[in-house]
């Protein structure tokens, strides 16, 4: 790999982060939070591919330096010798380099789908004591992320929830045993470390169930709760009154617990 090939990778590199950056594509790897960050990436990415393809047609024109760099491998010492009249091998970057053009492909033509029920049933609940509950919201019913009603419902005991109707959204999970569960992935960076928070159904469950569908379920606060088999973190349940599918939303990942 010679420098116009690394300005070339650059380049496509820099140009995918700023094409995932301006559209919804980058929601598939980190949160909504770090777009300017990531479009800034791929801006400083080109700016080096321009510069080194700069700096390469410049020496082109005036010519190579006289000196290069040297290594001695029984020494370890580095050092620049004069190249005059000398016979000198030139080592170009590594091959192993081109493995970088992997990743940019996988960038370009492969986005990833958001983690869903395989994650969510390998890795234990995340939910954490809320440090305060704030007051319900107005309306009937009253529309909560899956983290806030989870939080509520297995560190408050529904106190702060009362017989209120309340809707939740978030995909389908199913254990072993047919469980079925409603669950979003909570994230504090990016979607490495997504982890899944489980909210158990009762009451009145649709018939047909489908891993990875979404559903906006409408219901009540109810007692009853379990452990998670993978960390025996709590699970609390929801009493569904009434269920619909719904489409995938458009940031698939739960950022509320970061505010």
């Amino acid at each position: 790999m010679n420098r116009q090939a690394q300005a070339v990778v650059l380049f496509l590199v820099g140009g995918a982060m700023i094409h995932a950056g301006s559209t919804d594509l980058y929601l598939r790897y980190v949160k909504a939070g770090l777009q300017p960050m990531v479009i800034g990436a791929g801006a400083i990415l080109i700016v080096a591919a321009l510069a080194t393809v700069w700096y390469e047609r410049k020496l082109t024109k005036t010519g190579p330096d006289n000196r290069v760099h040297t290594h001695d491998k029984d020494t370890g010492v580095h050092d620049d010798a004069d190249v005059h009249g000398k016979d000198v091998h030139v080592h170009r970057e590594p091959r192993v380099s081109w493995l970088l053009v992997l990743p940019l492909f996988a960038l370009i033509l492969v986005a990833p789908p958001a983690l869903g029920s395989y994650s969510a049933l390998r890795t234990g609940t995340a939910l954490q004591a809320p440090l305060a509950y704030a007051p319900l919201p107005s309306g009937d019913p009253v529309r909560l992320s899956l983290v806030d009603y989870a939080g509520r419902a297995a560190y408050d005991h529904g106190r702060s929830l009362g017989d209120r109707r309340i809707t939740i959204t978030g995909f389908l999970a199913l254990d072993r045993k047919g469980t079925p569960y409603l669950v979003r992935m909570a994230l504090n960076c990016c979607a490495a470390d997504a982890q899944p928070v489980k909210v158990g159904l009762t009451g009145k469950i649709p018939p047909v169930l489908q891993p990875d569908s979404w559903l906006e379920l409408t219901g009540t606060y109810t007692e009853r709760r379990t452990k998670d088999p993978v960390n025996n973190g709590i699970i609390p349940f929801f009493d569904i009154t009434e269920a619909k599918p719904v489409a995938t939303p458009r940031d698939p990942y739960d950022e509320s617990w970061n505010n």
